[in-house]
């Protein structure tokens, strides 16, 4: 396609170059011929006044001449060549030779004669009386206005070329050659038959250049091949109509919703910020983004996750119709995030959008709380929603949504399935976790990150028997930064992967040389928390062998902690890693039970050690009869099953006494222990 490309384009050189050169010719010759005719005349008229000597109807016949148009000189001689008359009043040149370049040949010529010097036409003839010759007479015409004649016509007959192609090519370059002899009337039939259908379909080519594709093309009945390509230059407009549509479609949407994506949402929201700009109405814009969605793609398969954003994309676009007089566009940013952009419809009046986008976030957050079924069974989700006005909280469309994603950040961290409004105190809070993040990567290295121990005691004679290892961070500018923060931020981060190894190996090597407390009978064990992370991670299991071989501690020493969500949420994969892990003796338990699910039916298919009560229960153990009745039954139904029962958070000797009175097994607490360090655990053991 190049190369016919380049040689239509070198075709159409030459054609041009050709037809320039046959009407340079053309042109030249017609002027040739026009100026002998005039010479010839002229030189038949000064014979009588040359052979009487009769200056002054010598003057008066070249005075005549020279105001013909294009003529640049005149000039009569004699038989000599001696200039007896040039034109002008004073014949300032009388009775002097020509000495220009072609004065030899003029006088030397026998005839008529016609040469051409630059941009002069010079036609001279002598003049006769009988065999007599009585001088001659010159006229100079100017070919500057041939010149421009003949750049005018080839330019126009360039634009001729590109437009009709090159078939029509060689009929237009005859048609314009004619132009030149024929009649304005055929000029006129030329236009109105060729060049004005040209124009129109030039006309709509720059309409569809536009992306105007409404603009109608003439229709034609023509049967030649102008008419071929007004129709083919009509079905090619549809043809690319049709393909505009397909491709904005695809471009402006979300290929598994249908919704509007990132890049329609923002062309909608840079539209709507210019339209809103001073005219004091309010915009609002809503993040949603789904808890706990990575869950339901690892554990039923990427095809469960796109059913579940196609019943969430019907959810937030039902709840988002809902809301009357609003003026509304829902997208999907990829993944998880849907956004809508919320305001007053234009027929109106202007409303309050705060309490507008308050009533939506409020129905997002019960709607995708809802159970959703997928392949017969229930999952269940939440969202957390984030909201940021227009003007209140950003004046831009770039900090609108940074700011309306940071909201969305806030309800995660307050809890997740609830929905947070942007406020300038959210961007301390936020730069504060990202500082954290930055801190906390490479912190082990550094040695800021240590483990606590705090002792866990046998109830029935108060033995200490084992400790539960807890991961400490003392930050060299903030100093001891609270678990509840610093583990949040690693479990978000995934830097939980990187420090979770690190703290079990630790733990396993510390734990490995503590000597066995009086009465306890076996060394002591400790406990370690692992993260959900680690747990879907599925490299668990080497992690927990490479930390007791490099360790050289006994496999049942070493209880891991898990919790009860996130054992439960992925019950499958679970089951199988936990059953691998007690096959190499390491005991499993549940922590923080009662705070999730709290199904015993599930530790019949999750199969753990022992469970840890939640310090919730065992608060007001002694103020309320309702927690003691539950904890009993928990500690009755685990012995039941022959799980042990460890109650965490004693912080007095009542709560102590009543754990013993009901046969729990293990107890943790500030009454029995706070966190100490390794050395000062192992004096403890001593």
């Amino acid at each position: 396609m190049v190369l016919l490309w380049q040689r239509q384009q070198s075709s159409q050189h030459e054609v041009s170059e050709v037809t320039r050169q046959a009407m340079h010719g053309l042109l030249s010759e017609l002027v040739r011929i026009d100026g002998e005719a005039e010479v010839r005349q002229l030189a038949d008229g000064l014979a009588n006044p040359l052979y009487y000597f009769d200056l002054d109807a010598v003057g008066a016949l070249a005075r005549a001449a020279l105001r013909e148009a294009d003529v640049d000189y005149v000039l009569v001689y004699d038989a000599q060549g001696r200039i007896l008359h040039d034109g002008s009043g004073d014949i300032a040149a009388f009775g002097q030779p020509m000495n220009d370049p072609l004065a030899k040949q003029v006088i030397a010529a026998t005839g008529p004669h016609a040469l051409t010097r630059g941009q002069l036409l010079d036609v001279s003839r002598p003049v006769m009386i009988g065999d007599e010759r009585l001088g001659g007479v010159r006229i100079g015409y100017s070919l500057a206005g041939m010149a421009r004649d003949e750049a005018s016509a080839m330019e126009a007959l360039r634009g001729r070329i590109d437009e009709v192609g090159r078939r029509s090519l060689l009929w237009l370059l005859l048609l314009s050659a004619a132009l030149a002899v024929i009649a304005v009337a055929a000029a006129a039939v030329v236009q109105r038959l060729l060049v004005q259908p040209i124009q129109v379909l030039g006309d709509a080519a720059r309409q569809i250049e536009a992306g105007n594709f409404s603009s109608p093309v003439p229709v034609s009945k023509r049967q030649d091949e102008l008419g071929d390509l007004i129709r083919t230059f009509g079905r090619m407009r549809e043809s690319v109509a049709r393909h505009d549509r397909d491709i904005r479609r695809v471009a402006y949407s979300d290929a598994l919703t249908g919704l509007s994506n990132r890049l329609a949402f923002r062309e909608s929201l840079d539209q709507r910020l210019r339209a809103l700009q001073g005219a004091g109405r309010q915009l609002a814009l809503v993040f949603a983004d789904l808890d706990d969605f990575k869950r339901v793609n690892d554990t039923l398969g990427h095809e469960a996750g796109d059913e579940v954003l196609l019943q969430v994309a019907t959810r937030i676009d039902r709840a988002v119709q809902a809301i009357r007089g609003a003026d509304a566009m829902v997208a999907r940013f990829g993944g998880d995030e849907f956004v809508v952009l919320l305001q007053a419809a234009d027929n109106e009046p202007e409303g309050d959008v705060r309490t507008m986008v308050t009533r939506l976030a409020e129905t997002l957050v019960r709607e995708l709380g809802e159970p959703m079924m997928l392949n017969g069974r229930q999952v269940f989700l939440g969202s957390s929603v984030g909201v940021a006005l227009f003007p209140d909280d950003a004046n831009t469309a770039s900090l609108l949504m940074k700011n309306g994603d940071i909201a969305m950040y806030q309800a995660k961290v307050a809890g997740k399935n609830c929905y947070r409004f942007y406020s300038r105190t959210m961007d301390q809070a936020v730069e504060r976790r990202v500082r954290l993040e930055h801190d906390l990567r490479g912190a082990w290295g550094r040695g800021e990150l240590s483990l606590a121990y705090q002792p866990i005691f046998r109830t029935r004679d108060r033995v200490l028997v084992g400790a539960e290892a807890l991961l400490r961070w003392n930050h060299p500018e903030d100093g001891a930064i609270a678990p509840s923060v610093f583990i949040e931020v690693a479990e978000q981060s995934g830097l939980i992967e990187a420090i979770g190894p690190e703290v079990l190996r630790s733990a396993c090597a510390e734990a490995a040389g503590w000597p066995t407390p009086r009465g306890a009978g076996e060394p002591p064990f400790v406990s370690v928390n692992v993260s959900p992370r680690q747990l879907r991670s599925g490299d668990l299991v080497q992690q927990v062998t490479d930390a007791l071989v490099e360790s050289g501690m006994a496999p049942e020493r070493l209880h891991v902690e898990l919790t009860e969500t996130a054992v439960i949420s992925d019950e499958a994969n679970a089951t199988a890693l936990l059953a691998r892990l007690r096959d190499i003796g390491v005991r499993v338990w549940l922590d923080d039970f009662g705070t999730g699910y709290s199904s015993l039916s599930h530790l019949r298919r999750v199969q753990v050690d022992g469970l840890k009560i939640d310090r919730s229960f065992i608060t007001d153990l002694l103020r309320d009869p309702d927690d003691l009745a539950l904890t009993s039954a928990i500690i009755a139904m685990a012995h039941s099953m022959g799980i042990t029962v460890v109650a965490e958070g004693v912080e007095r000797q009542g709560q102590f006494d009543l754990l013993r009175e009901r046969d729990c097994d293990l107890a943790q607490g500030y009454w029995l222990g706070h966190p100490m360090s390794a050395l000062e655990f192992a004096r403890l053991l001593d």
